[in-house]
């Protein structure tokens, strides 16, 4: 019973984890397109 509750543990914590890390990424590469996006407006103008 010990070790189900440690795997259950374990489950949501990488999920939890996996979840943050793509929400981190997601936001970074469009944080990244914003950048470019205003890059190129700025280049043009």
């Amino acid at each position: 019973m010990n070790t189900d509750t440690q795997q259950n543990k374990a489950k949501t914590w990488l999920k939890r984890v996996g979840l943050a890390g793509f929400l981190f990424f997601l936001f970074k590469g469009l944080a990244w397109v914003a950048v470019f996006i205003w890059a190129g407006k700025c280049a043009v103008s």
